[in-house]
């Protein structure tokens, strides 16, 4: 039996050095939408949860324009890898690897996530 998300306490969690961070709850994740969380060290970090249910982190901070909204952009796929676009000047940015697709030369820290 498989239980939904939104009917268990699992919290997300992102794996930082050697330790793990708990960010929030999985109820708390849209799929196809995204959620900034603070980290202990200042960063924010951009957690999603895709359509199949897979989770993502990646660096919430966009490299072309500098504000911290990747978390706000829209997501799809292209080619089969999932992506993020950023909601300042579209570039996207791959959520497993954190290559952006549209600039080789650009890309953004990624998470291990895990549920617990």
């Amino acid at each position: 039996m498989t239980l939904a998300p939104e009917t268990t306490d699992l919290k997300v969690q992102l794996r930082l050095a050697e330790d793990w961070f708990t960010v929030c709850d999985i109820s708390l994740l849209t799929p196809g939408r995204g959620v900034a969380a603070l980290l202990p060290d200042g960063r924010q970090v951009a957690v999603f949860r895709d359509r199949a249910g897979r989770l993502y982190g990646i660096d919430n901070r966009d490299p072309f324009g500098g504000a911290a909204v990747l978390s706000r952009g829209l997501t799809g796929t292209h080619e089969g890898r999932p992506f993020v676009a950023s909601p300042l000047l579209k570039q996207r940015f791959d959520l497993a690897s954190g290559q952006c697709l549209d600039d080789a030369s650009v890309r953004v820290t990624t998470y291990e996530v895990r549920t617990r």
